[in-house]
C-alpha cells in the first residue's frame, strides 16, 4: 500500500459522503495503491450509518470506536490501523481541502519526512479561534524549537517510519511533528486551502488552550529529560538543598548577631521544610531513573533510531 489518508469523524453526518467524494477525486489521479479509513469516534449522530454506506467501496476501510476517545485517539487507531507508506491526515469536517494532498507528497517526494499544512487564510472566527491559535503556535515553535505556523492543522503526510515509535495519549495530536522530529525527522510545512464549515459544528473551544499549556509541559519534559529525569528532578533537589542552608545560616545569624530566638523567626521551619522537599525530589529522580531504565530494557526498546532509506 502507498497511500493511507487517515479522518477521524466526530458528528459529522453531514460531511461524510462529501468528504469521500472530494478524496476519491483528489486520489485516483494519482495513480498510488491507496486506502481510506475512516474512525468514527464514538458519534451520536448519523455518522455511524453514513460510514456503513461507504463501507462496500473498495479503497475504503472503516472503523467504529466503542465511545467518544478524543481526536488524539481516533488518530492512534488509524495508525494503527494502517498499511501505507505514507500516511496522511485530514478533518472530516470539509475545512481541509484533499486537493492539497498532492501538494503534500512533492514534499515528501524531496526527500522530507513529514509535509505539515498551514491554514494560512483560515475561516475561522478570529477571537475565539485563531487569536488563540497564533499565540498557542509561536508558544509551542519557542518551547519545541521546530518552527511551523500551524500545528492545530490536521492536515499531514507522513512517512510510515516516523511514526512507528510515536505513541499519542491525552491530546498530543497536534504535536506529532515534535515527536517525529525528536526522533530525527526532517519537517517541513506549505500553506494549505482552508474552507468555511458548511455542516456541523466545531468540536473545538476556548476551554483547550488550558489543554495546549498543559501539554506543553509534557513536551518540555519528554524533549529534555526524557531519558535522564535525575536532571531534573535532581537539580531541584540540590537547589531546595542549598536554600535550606542559607535559611539555616541565617537563622544562626539572627540569634547570635541579632538576638532573636529560634521560635521568633520562621527560618528553622523554612530550612528544615526545604531540605526535606531537596532530599525528595532526589529519591525522586532516582525512581524515575529506575522506571526509565526498566521501561527500555522490558520492552527491549533502544535509545537510538537507524536511518532507513527514503522511498521517493
Amino acid at each position: 500500500m502507498d497511500l493511507s489518508v487517515i479522518i477521524p469523524a466526530y458528528n459529522e453526518e453531514d460531511n461524510i459522503k462529501l468528504m469521500y467524494s472530494e478524496l476519491y477525486n483528489a486520489l485516483s489521479p494519482l495513480g498510488v495503491d491507496y486506502e481510506i479509513i475512516f474512525i468514527n469516534d464514538g458519534s451520536t449522530d448519523a455518522t455511524e450509518d453514513r460510514l456503513e454506506e461507504l463501507r462496500p467501496k473498495k479503497d475504503v476501510k472503516v472503523f467504529h470506536l466503542n465511545k467518544n476517545c478524543g481526536q488524539t485517539a481516533a488518530i492512534m487507531a488509524g495508525i494503527d490501523c494502517a498499511q501505507g507508506d505514507v500516511l496522511i491526515f485530514i478533518d472530516s469536517d470539509l475545512q481541509n481541502d484533499p486537493k492539497d494532498i498532492p501538494a503534500l507528497l512533492e514534499k515528501l517526494a524531496e526527500g522530507y519526512d513529514v509535509c505539515s499544512g498551514w491554514r494560512k487564510d483560515r475561516k475561522d472566527d478570529f477571537a475565539t479561534r485563531t487569536l488563540p491559535s497564533k499565540i498557542a503556535n509561536s508558544l509551542i515553535s519557542k518551547i519545541s524549537g521546530l518552527h511551523l505556523h500551524d500545528y492545530g492543522c490536521t492536515l499531514k503526510a507522513y512517512r510510515r517510519e516516523v511514526l512507528e515509535q510515536v505513541r499519542l495519549y491525552g491530546e498530543m495530536h497536534r504535536f506529532i511533528p515534535i515527536y517525529a522530529a525528536m526522533n530525527g525527522a526532517s519537517v517541513t510545512e506549505i500553506p494549505v486551502n482552508h474552507r468555511e464549515r458548511q455542516f456541523g459544528e466545531s468540536k473545538y473551544g476556548l476551554n483547550r488552550i488550558f489543554k495546549v499549556i498543559l501539554d506543553l509541559i509534557v513536551i518540555k519534559f519528554l524533549l529534555k529529560f526524557s531519558q535522564k529525569p535525575i536532571y531534573l528532578f535532581g537539580g531541584c533537589g540540590v537547589v531546595f538543598i542549598v536554600f535550606s542552608f542559607l535559611f539555616f545560616l541565617y537563622m544562626l545569624y539572627l540569634k547570635f548577631f541579632e538576638a532573636t530566638s529560634f521560635i521568633s523567626t520562621p527560618m528553622p521551619t523554612l530550612a528544615a521544610f526545604s531540605f526535606m522537599t531537596g532530599v525528595i525530589a532526589i529519591l525522586m529522580g532516582l525512581v524515575a531513573e529506575i522506571l526509565n531504565r526498566t521501561y527500555f530494557e522490558s520492552q527491549g526498546k533502544v535509545t537510538y533510531q537507524i536511518r532507513k532509506e527514503k522511498k521517493v
